[in-house]
């Protein structure tokens, strides 16, 4: 499974679409074990771009802060689930969570 998550730095980005990187992770859903991770510059922000972005990079989940709803019905179109109001500093912890079953979220900050 590759989980995506939009960073500020080595922080969960608050607004998805105005994130600068985003971490990948590749996991075991199974043992819940992280095999490799990498951050990649995002792209410049362009309404409806990022759900295509991660697809073609394999993304399968996007764990967030915030996201606004045309965003997460673009990630359907995809296929890509989407969980949003992740509070979490480290983007591997929350992945860490996500895997246990275990991740904490909020409300989306994000009501656009």
């Amino acid at each position: 499974m590759r989980v995506a998550v939009p960073c500020e730095g080595r922080q969960v980005a608050v607004h998805f679409g105005h994130a600068a990187q985003f971490a990948f992770f590749d996991a075991d859903p199974e043992s819940g074990e992280i095999a490799s991770e990498e951050t990649v510059d995002a792209p410049r922000h362009q309404p409806g771009l990022l759900p295509q972005w991660l697809a073609e990079r394999g993304a399968e989940v996007v764990l967030a802060g915030g996201m606004g709803s045309r965003a997460r019905e673009l990630f359907e179109k995809y296929g890509i689930k989407v969980r949003v109001g992740a509070r979490e500093d480290d983007p591997k912890r929350v992945v860490e969570d996500y895997l246990k079953g275990t991740l904490s979220t909020d409300d989306n900050p994000c009501d656009h």
